[in-house]
């Protein structure tokens, strides 16, 4: 049963010392991370650790690439199926092979300190034994599909594992979290075609939006960790440009999904239903930048978890409502 994230409001709190030195301070309204799942089972303990309902993030963008391609290619239960065995598997890699990278940081931070590796809910050696058998699941899943997501499978794991290290040398690692989700809806159509897009430029435009949504909202999500990273020594838009600059520049990203959606769902023969629903999905991200303002991040957690979630969904409800009634 899912436990929503607690937002502390702490006023006047002095700063906290881990055993190392390193100041980490809980600043107003921080957000603290909880189990995402109750219980001390094995499901409960491992989809907390990969955050399993953030699925929805950027599934819907995968499935919006294979509802796309089947305009141009036969489209089979086995295929979607396998695509969505595939994102899952490399997502669980992906964020298994996160919270193993960052152990030692979610230790010192009062906003990770209980996640699972860090209260030693589950060992490091389980957690590397499960990021492993996703990445096999991953590979064999793409194999499956066909020859070039096969030989594109070990490239594409490579890039999102990697990530991982991305704050410790640059101060963008929303941009290669953005490019890693928006490897989906690319993925999603080469499952069905086996072959770049027709215009070229169509998987680009997918692929740009969902690089400037991703971006864009972890810009926002990565703002209550802006103290700690400064004294941890690690990158991100707010420790490089200050928190309202940081807000604007995700808000100027967002100001590049919209019109992607839009060039992606002409080039991909979609019509109004799908172009409706791009409009919603502008006002769910107007609605969610008014929750957000420097100086208050106290609505940050309805932000990030609860509009971009609902955002995804809707593109791809609203894309499946205008193949269904185009036809």
């Amino acid at each position: 049963m899912k436990r929503e994230t607690e937002v502390t409001r702490v006023a006047d709190e002095p700063d906290l010392r881990s055993e190392t030195g390193l100041t980490s301070h809980v600043s107003r309204f921080t957000p603290f991370e909880g189990q995402t799942f109750r219980g001390a089972s094995a499901f409960a303990r491992y989809a907390s650790l990969v955050k399993l309902p953030h699925t929805v993030f950027a599934l819907p963008f995968a499935l919006l690439g294979v509802l796309a391609a089947a305009r141009v290619a036969p489209l089979t239960l086995r295929t979607v199926g396998l695509v969505v065995i595939a994102f899952s598997a490399a997502r669980f890699a992906a964020m298994g092979f996160n919270r193993i990278a960052d152990r030692v940081y979610d230790e010192r931070n009062p906003r990770t300190r209980d996640r699972e590796i860090p209260r030693g809910l589950i060992a490091v050696e389980a957690a590397t034994a499960a990021v492993a058998a996703a990445s096999i699941v991953f590979i064999i899943a793409a194999g499956l599909l066909n020859s070039l997501c096969l030989v594109l499978s070990p490239v594409a794991l490579a890039w999102i594992l990697a990530y991982s290290y991305a704050k410790q040398f640059t101060h963008w690692p929303h941009v290669w979290l953005g490019l890693s989700l928006a490897i989906a809806p690319v993925g999603g159509w080469l499952a069905v075609t086996g072959r770049w897009s027709e215009p070229w430029w169509l998987l680009l435009a997918i692929a740009l939006a969902v690089l400037s949504w991703v971006a864009g909202f972890d810009v926002f999500y990565a703002l209550a960790d802006e103290r700690f990273d400064r004294e941890a020594g690690l990158g991100s838009a707010a420790v490089r440009l200050g928190q309202s600059r940081a807000i604007l520049f995700g808000k100027l990203l967002h100001g590049v999904t919209i019109p992607a959606l839009l060039l992606f769902g002409w080039g991909a023969g979609f019509g109004l239903w799908y172009m409706m629903g791009v409009g919603v999905a502008a006002a769910i991200i107007v609605y969610e930048h008014q929750l957000v303002k420097p100086g208050d991040l106290s609505r940050l957690n309805a932000a990030f978890f609860t509009m971009n979630g609902v955002m995804s969904l809707v593109v791809f409800g609203f894309a499946v409502v205008d193949r269904v009634v185009g036809r």
